[in-house]
């Protein structure tokens, strides 16, 4: 970072206020945030509010385009006329600016401080700010979806539909600024200790400032929410805000891309940039009934929730996309044809489908299999991995086996049959590059080597019923979604979803030589859990078809969960990370940034002719990045 800090003269200014009241006397300080992990950032100037808040900085601006620039307001008086205050130390707002000064002049004050808490929760330790490309950078820009840093109201994004007043995220928003304004403008130090005390980490690491505390929330969203609510009433200069307590104080977004597009997202890969590449069920439309035929784009939306360049994309054989999509270690994207349509009275919307098919797409968007796509010893694919080798792996939902692409070559493909599977779902792939495959029809897990052949000596069985997604962690062990109630329409089964007949469950399972020992657990919202995902903690994340929730749940490594939880314990709450933006969830990833997105897959009262959902949900910072593509196990970038 030094060498790029040599670069040309340049200014800041900006007014640190709570609310709409100026904070005098506040010290600001620009940073450039450090470039790796744990790195330090970088002290560029710093100056003092004067009594209208007003502040200026003169500095040296850095020249690297994956700079990132914050400000950070330490201290000050808010009132007018009052010669001191009460929790001036505890006062520290700030703003992210992105990769240059923004010549408008700034605002820092308790929604910037908010916006940079979550949005940066993963790369933020006190006053500073460190990390990897592109999450880092990735982050910073979410902030700008969050809040207007020129003029410190709501940004664009959270402020119009699909959010706005469509979901609670606004609202949500504005009371936890609102809960920093009851400490910065507080005319005791009651508002602030009490703050902090609720803000208090599960290993008793109290807060010293406003930023700290919220950095601290944003972490531990299930911590006293309803106490954390009250705490925002005192002072509420940011409408409009939350009636009643949520069940965690987690922050969400909807994304539409171009409104015309999504209908029926099944299941996410994310590149080695962060964004996000999305299979589509259906061809969109917004009436439920149109009957709609087989999906025929493949989605992919940036880091911030807007259309890539180009997408959505086409060709290739695409048609109804379903759970099936992977990005191999040269950044193609391989996505499996189930043949998904809407049907009218049983029928189905397109009498003449083409051939079910696996279709391949260069980093850029361009397909690059044939028209038909590949389609030897494809059977209604749904769940696929490549492993690090190159090989991309397909489980075959309607014949019952496995289909292995040796180095990516769609045109000589190896199948394997007679595997034990039945209706096989999720996939995934583990360090070893052994091919874990959820066996939905006979409740089993089945393991291949590279090979092809069988790992251990016997299917697992999980122990629950209609096992879907499959993901591994870094130790080595498989977690399951068991949704308990889907039954896939594969090789001639008419699938559906039947009432519910035993608790949600996950499963673990752990290898050891030839066999494996399989561990279910409940709790943390689960009500028909489909996809699963394991973050750079190794904490397990859960997407529920049922109940408009996430779950999130402590993984192999106890030690980076909170105080008092092991494996297999939940830490969302009993009605999980709850939003009123999510319908029927099918797949789960988590990005660079930490932010984890969810396919809103199917509308909650579906219609057959056209049951498809209309786009994305992102949760942010809520999860340890992992580096993308997923290849393998996940790791921290």
């Amino acid at each position: 970072l030094a060498a790029s800090l040599a670069g040309y003269a340049a200014e800041q200014s900006g007014t640190v206020r709570s609310g709409t009241v100026p904070i005098r006397y506040s010290m600001v300080t620009l940073y450039a945030a450090g470039h790796s992990t744990n790195a330090a950032s970088v002290n560029l100037g710093s100056a003092q509010t004067d009594a209208r808040g007003v502040f200026t900085i003169a500095f040296t601006a850095p020249t690297d385009p994956g700079t990132v620039l914050y400000l950070v307001a330490d201290g000050g008086i808010p009132r007018n006329g009052q010669k001191s205050h009460p929790q001036s130390r505890a006062i520290r707002l700030t703003v992210v600016l992105g990769p240059e000064a923004i010549s408008s002049g700034v605002v820092i004050n308790e929604r910037t401080t908010v916006a940079t808490a979550y949005s940066l929760a993963q790369f933020l330790s006190g006053s500073q700010v460190a990390g990897t490309s592109p999450g880092l950078q990735n982050a910073a820009a979410t902030t700008m979806n969050l809040v207007d840093p020129s003029s410190g109201e709501v940004g664009a994004v959270l402020r119009s539909a699909p959010n706005g007043l469509m979901t609670s995220s606004m609202r949500a928003f504005n009371s936890l600024s609102d809960m920093v304004a009851s400490c910065v403008d507080a005319k005791t130090a009651l508002a602030c200790s009490t703050l902090f005390a609720l803000a208090t980490t599960p290993s008793g690491d109290v807060p010293a400032d406003t930023l700290q505390a919220m950095s601290n929330i944003a972490h531990n969203p299930w911590k006293n929410p309803r106490l954390l609510y009250l705490q925002s009433k005192p002072q509420a200069p940011y409408q409009p805000t939350l009636q009643s307590p949520p069940s965690a104080w987690t922050l969400a977004l909807v994304y539409e891309g171009n409104g015309h597009e999504f209908d029926g997202p099944g299941e996410m890969s994310v590149d080695t940039q962060g964004n996000i590449w999305i299979t589509n069920n259906y061809v969109y439309s917004r009436d439920p009934r149109t009957c709609v035929s087989g999906g025929r784009q493949l989605l992919r939306l940036t880091p911030t929730g807007m259309d890539a360049p180009g997408a959505p994309y086409s060709g290739g054989g695409l048609f109804g996309a379903g759970f099936g999509i992977t990005i191999d270690p040269m950044g193609k994207v391989w996505v499996g044809n189930f043949g998904f349509q809407g049907a009218d009275n049983g029928v189905d919307c397109d009498p003449n489908p083409p051939p079910l098919s696996i279709s391949e797409f260069s980093p850029t968007g361009t397909a690059l299999s044939p028209s038909a796509g590949y389609t030897k010893d494809i059977s209604q694919p749904q769940g696929m991995a490549s492993d690090p080798q190159g090989n991309v792996w397909i489980a075959n939902c309607g014949s019952n086996s496995v289909t292995k692409y040796p180095d990516g070559d769609g045109t000589h493909p190896a199948n394997f049959a007679d595997i034990g599977l039945l209706r096989p779902f999720g996939l995934a792939v583990d360090a070893d590059g052994n091919a874990w495959i959820a066996s939905s029809g006979n409740h089993s897990l089945v393991a291949l080597n590279p090979q092809g052949k069988p790992l251990l000596d016997s299917a697992v069985d999980v122990g629950a019923l209609d096992p879907l997604g499959v993901a591994v962690d870094a130790e080595g062990n498989v977690w399951v979604a068991n949704s308990g109630v889907v039954s896939l329409p594969c090789g001639g089964n008419r699938g559906g979803i039947s009432p519910p007949v035993a608790t949600p469950r996950i499963t673990e399972v752990r290898r050891s030589g030839g066999s494996a020992s399989a561990t279910t657990f409940t709790g943390g919202g689960l009500l028909v859990p489909w996809g699963i995902a394991v973050d750079g903690e190794d904490h397990v994340w859960v997407a529920n078809f049922a109940g408009k929730r996430l779950s999130e749940f402590c993984g192999a490594r106890p030690a980076t969960c909170p105080r008092g939880l092991t494996t297999g314990d939940a830490i969302s709450p009993r009605t999980g990370y709850g939003f009123d933006g999510l319908t029927r969830n099918t797949g789960v990833v988590i990005d660079p940034s930490g932010n984890v997105w969810l396919a809103n897959n199917w509308k909650t009262i579906a219609v057959q002719t056209n049951p498809g959902g209309d786009g994305m949900v992102e949760f942010i910072g809520l999860a340890a990045p992992i580096q993308t593509p997923l290849i393998g196990p996940p790791h921290r970038p």
